[in-house]
This record gives C-alpha cells, structure tokens and sequence, in this order.
C-alpha cells in the first residue's frame, strides 16, 4: 500500500506570511490598549487629586477655624492659649503635609500627549521597523506568537499550486492565507546593486547590521522578502564576499559618514556636500539612500 508523502515547502516564505499577518493583528490592538490604558492611568491621577484637593480644603478650614479659636481666647488664661496654639500649629502642620503630596503627585504625573490619537497611531507604522530589528529579542517575538496564535494548519493545494494556511488566533478566530507555492525549478535572482550593496557594507558592518539597512531603504530579496542576518550570510556565502571583521588594533580601515566626519573634525553635512561635489572620492552602495564617503579614513555608511 502506498503512503502519502508529506507536504513540503520553504519555511522562510511561510515565517514571513505569518509574521505580516501578526503584525496586523497586533497594531491596531496595540493602540487601542495603549490609548486605553492612557485614559484609565490618567483617570486614576484625576481621581487621586481631586481627593487630595479635598483634604487640602479640610485641612485649610480646621486651620483657620483653630486661628480663629486662639485668637479669640483671653491671653491671661495661658493655660487654655497654649492648648489653642498648639492646636492651630498641629492643623498648619497638616495643611503643609497635603500640599506638599499635591506637589509630589504632579511632579511624579506625566503629561498627557495631545492629540493622542496621531502619537500612538505612529506606533502601528514603527512596528513592522521595530519587530525587524536586530537589536529586537527573539524571545520576546516567540512569547507574542504564543500569547497570540494557538495554531497553524498549513496544507497545499496542487491544482491552484499554492500554499494554504489556517491561523487559528487565540479567542476563536481564523485567517486563511494562500501563498504561491515555488516551483523546483523557479529561482529568483537577488538584484545585481543589492550585491554590490553587500559587497560595500562589508567593509563597516555586520550581517545583522546589512540587513538592518537593507531592510530601511526598503530593499528586498529575490525571492521578495524582508533581508534577515541568516538571508545575508547566505548571500555573501553564494557569492564568496568575505565577512566583515573589525580592526585588531582598533583603528578600522574603513568609517561610515558619521565616523568620518567625527575622524577630520567636521560635520557631517559638511562632508556629505564635500564628497557629491567631488573634492574628496567618494562611493556608496547603488540601491541605498544615504551616500557613502570614502577617503584614507573613510568608507561606505
């Protein structure tokens, strides 16, 4: 009896797909609890001083109802006018003690952003920078697709030749997602500039840092993903470009425009103007937006 064979696929396709649909899920989920949690902590300060308002004003009118009991007494009944003192003293006492929480509460209050609504909606669209990020923990990534997705059921239609997958989200609901399914023989090339790109980047950077700048100038791979330290090292391993290492002696060879400028004593505009009208020799990888000086203390950014 012959078995069915397992389905098989790539999985990099697959993580990406999934990670932009829970990128969607999550932004505008993110804001609304964000603006949520705003208004409840805000809610909580309001009610906090206007509590202590109130026992301002209490104490405020047993200070001054004590004033007016001592300056009333007969002085010669010392003994009734040093009891009446001490009161007012005591209630002057607790009115300096409560300003001094109002005073406490406000300074520890952080002010409210306004208008809320475009501050935290700026939120959704540096999500996608911040989840790509190197410097972002992966453990962090896994505990958000575990409190978030309970599954995925991932099958392949051979007649429409795509990839099928069912997210089930935690709360009960599904999204189906069709991918085209690549073919053995179907190969998409990375764009000729992006190698070169890498190829230049070398020189200063690491491979989670090449994907990090890739990733900001909105470069993609071949195959249309996002650029990942794994997809670049692949890249420089299939087209034999050397990985970067750092100076021994702790002089590097090579600076980015920041560094430069800071190495000649100038700044980086001044540079940046210095190297496009041709004074100084100067290159930057083809398919990235910020130009890259070069000179004997320079190099690509």
């Amino acid at each position: 009896m012959r078995r069915q064979r397992c389905i098989a696929f790539g999985g990099l396709w697959v993580d990406d797909a999934i990670e932009t649909a829970l990128l969607q899920v999550v932004g505008p989920g993110a804001i609304a609890a964000a603006i949520a949690s705003e208004t409840e902590a805000a809610g909580r300060r309001d009610q906090v001083r206007e509590a202590l308002l109130r026992d301002l004003e209490a104490a405020r009118y047993a200070a001054d109802r004590a004033f007016r009991q001592y300056d009333a007494a007969d002085p010669a009944n010392r003994l009734v006018a040093a009891e009446l003192e001490a009161r007012w003293n005591r209630a002057l006492t607790r009115v300096a003690g409560v300003e001094a929480k109002i005073a406490e509460h406000d300074a520890a209050t952080t002010p409210r952003l306004e208008p809320m609504g475009p501050s935290l909606a700026a939120l959704a669209d540096n999500l996608n920078a911040v989840w790509s990020a190197p410097t972002t923990d992966s453990r962090l990534k896994k505990r958000i697709v575990r409190t978030v997705i309970q599954e995925v059921i991932a099958d392949i239609d051979a007649d429409a030749g795509v990839i099928v997958l069912l997210i089930h989200w935690m709360g009960g609901i599904h999204t189906e997602l069709r991918l085209p399914r690549r073919r053995r023989s179907q190969r998409n090339s990375t764009a000729p500039d992006i190698i070169d790109a890498v190829r230049q980047l070398v020189l200063i950077a690491n491979d989670d840092l090449i994907a990090g700048i890739l990733n900001r100038n909105k470069l993609i791979t071949g195959h249309g993903n996002r650029w990942t330290r794994e997809r670049v090292t692949s890249l420089r391993s299939h087209h034999k470009i050397p990985v970067y290492h750092s100076a021994d002696n702790g002089t590097e060879p090579w600076l980015n425009l920041t560094r430069a400028a800071a190495h000649l004593g100038v700044s980086a505009k001044t540079l940046r103007l210095t190297a496009e009208s041709a004074e100084i020799e100067a290159f930057h990888p083809p398919p990235l937006t910020e130009p890259l000086p070069k000179s004997s203390s320079s190099a690509p950014e």
